[in-house]
């Protein structure tokens, strides 16, 4: 039998609304990489990668995608002796909301997905190929 619909949207409930502050071992980080099993790598604002584990409350309920923002908790695993460096304890779902926050580390700045808000001039995304019919 699954898990009562109640619970489900609860969690991602949750995932919506950012907190007022994190505490002193809470920090925000990108997914780099999910290494399977629950198990994430994830990029740290000082620049550091770290090992996390997925709450189990999330597992099965929302997935993460590479790229994505969690924030990792680094003391609640700090009593096992393992690789595991940290526990996802929420994820990032409204970014737009999360960038308000004041503790939105400054490493992770907003990245356009449009080619056309970059300044290269030598950016060629969307644009036709050179026709062969200009060298005659």
């Amino acid at each position: 039998m699954g898990r009562p619909k109640r619970n489900l949207l609860a969690t991602v409930e949750d995932t919506l609304t950012p907190p007022d502050a994190l505490t002193a071992t809470q920090s925000l980080a990108k997914v780099a990489k999910a290494e399977g099993n629950n198990l994430y790598s994830v990029d740290l604002p000082s620049g550091n990668t770290a090992l996390v584990e997925l709450n189990p409350r999330f597992r099965s309920t929302i997935w993460i995608k590479r790229g994505s923002y969690v924030v990792v908790d680094q003391s609640t695993l700090a009593e096992r002796e393992n690789k595991i460096q940290g526990e996802i304890v929420n994820v990032v779902r409204d970014e737009k909301a999360w960038r308000k926050q004041g503790y939105w580390p400054k490493e992770f700045p907003k990245v356009s997905t449009y080619p056309e808000d970059s300044d290269d001039d030598d950016n060629r995304v969307g644009m036709m190929p050179p026709s062969d019919s200009e060298d005659e």
